[in-house]
């Protein structure tokens, strides 16, 4: 794996290392192809939301993200959601990298301008496939980051870490978690990627969620 580190410095996309093998996680598809279907409502409404500008800081990610607009809304309206920040919440639920893919592919984040985008996403990728590699993983965010520098060019980009999975530190999610993590904050260059890693505040002495 460290290897292949090197390389995300030197500009070499990770993804044409491993596009000869089908990738699910880099290969954009939308979480549900139906156009009366739940997320594809969700998707249109986010583009519609993009369209109308003004948003200087964007949350992108899965249901993590999306649930500042629901059980977190009261934090989400104090903090985010008005001026200076004009939030744009572009969590999609059960989202795994190759959904984000799509959704930037197909508009989510045209029509403004941002300062910040804030990227939590992969823990659908673990949780959801259990024959995922660490580097497979590693390699949709690499995608994702690249997505969001191409269509938000003067944004800084806070890719933050996976949050914990399982109660246990030794539950096999969580070791999974923490070991895509490991290799995940190297992709920031502490300028237009910093890292930010708060998993520390969601556990207990001995790793307890």
């Amino acid at each position: 794996m460290r290897s292949l580190l090197p390389l995300l410095f030197a500009g070499v996309s990770l993804a044409a290392l491993a596009s000869h093998s089908g990738v699910p996680s880099i290969t954009p598809v939308p979480g549900d192809a139906d156009p009366n279907s739940a997320w594809m409502k969700g998707h249109l409404e986010r583009v519609e939301k993009a369209k109308s500008g003004g948003s200087e800081v964007v949350f992108l990610g899965d249901s993590i993200t999306r649930g500042w607009e629901t059980s977190g809304v009261q934090v989400w309206r104090k903090y985010f959601l008005d001026p200076p920040y004009r939030a744009l919440n572009l969590g999609g639920a059960g989202d795994r990298t190759e959904h984000v893919l799509w959704r930037i592919d197909h508009g989510e984040l045209d029509g403004f301008k941002a300062k910040a985008v804030v990227l939590m996403i992969g823990s659908n990728n673990i949780g959801q496939r259990k024959d995922e590699s660490t580097i497979d993983c590693l390699l949709g965010v690499w995608e994702i980051i690249g997505r969001v520098r191409a269509k938000q060019p003067t944004a800084r980009i806070i890719l933050t870490a996976i949050l914990p999975r399982g109660k246990r530190a030794d539950d096999p999610f969580r070791r999974r978690c923490d070991e895509v993590n490991r290799q995940l904050c190297t992709l920031a260059n502490g300028r237009d990627v910093v890292w930010c890693d708060f998993n520390s505040q969601f556990l207990l002495p001995g790793g307890r969620l």
